[in-house]
């Protein structure tokens, strides 16, 4: 009961970034089942309205590019405004272009920057603004695997997800003293849009599932749990943290199994 009641978000407002498809909209309808007070948050107004209406209740909807930090401010300022508090906020966007370092573009590094690095950095400065001041909140912005392992063709996105990592910590050091708690989530391979191009060629999606500890892709579902326990009371005493969830694909080496085992 004592643990229900911690891991509990009824009446609290939480604003899910990236909350109309894959990841965010999987954890907006978590926030949902927990009784939160929802705000979807998206580039993409349709599919933004869309989970906002499938959720139902008293969830909303808003249309935000995370590259523009006056937009970051003034959505969320307003959902604090409309709803009374900002309790919870969810990053969870980005977007990768997987190219060999000698073949970036500089549209192209300016394109991964701009959304994964940048754009987190803006919602992480105007949800902090607004909770340093209220001297309570939670933020969980969305780093990676590729934050600790890479492989070819990551660059930009592993140092883009290496650079969410020190930037949750910093920004944990400096809104600690006013009760404002950040915290990461680095998920492994997680089946979403943005990684359909993977699933769609078996050998690839093959592969991936196979360096995990549990030989699987993780659902967009599975992201909830990690998610909403950073967010909520039960990790009151938690800030600062990476919290991976990628099936034990950082804990083992996988490439070969010596006879015998």
């Amino acid at each position: 009961m004592v643990q229900r009641a911690l891991s509990d978000l009824a009446g609290k407002t939480v604003a899910v970034v990236g909350g109309g498809s894959g990841i965010g909209e999987a954890v907006a309808f978590g926030a949902a089942e927990q009784q939160a007070l929802v705000t979807v948050l998206d580039s993409n107004e349709a599919a933004a309205k869309a989970v906002a209406a499938r959720i139902g209740g008293d969830a909303a909807s808003a249309t935000v590019d995370i590259r523009d930090r006056r937009a970051v401010d003034d959505a969320l300022r307003a959902i604090a405004a409309t709803r009374g508090s900002l309790d919870v906020v969810v990053c969870t966007p980005s977007i990768n272009v997987r190219k060999p370092i000698l073949q970036y573009t500089e549209d192209e590094f300016d394109r991964v920057v701009g959304v994964n690095l940048k754009g987190s950095f803006n919602v992480l400065q105007a949800a902090g603004s607004i909770m340093t001041s209220a001297r309570r909140g939670s933020i969980v912005i969305f780093s990676s695997i590729r934050s600790q392992v890479v492989e070819p063709g990551q660059s930009v996105y592993a140092m883009t997800k290496a650079g969410i990592v020190q930037l949750v910590r910093t920004a944990a050091a400096e809104f600690g003293p006013f009760g404002v708690r950040v915290n990461a989530v680095a998920p492994g391979i997680v089946e979403t849009p943005l990684t359909a191009p993977i699933t769609a060629n078996t050998d690839w999606q093959s592969a991936y599932a196979n360096k995990s500890a549990l030989k699987r892709w993780a659902r967009a579902e599975e992201m909830i749990g990690p998610t909403l326990f950073l967010a909520s009371d039960a990790a009151s005493y938690v800030t600062g943290t990476v919290l991976f969830a990628d099936g034990g694909w950082t804990a083992i080496d996988g490439r070969f199994t010596p006879p015998g085992m």
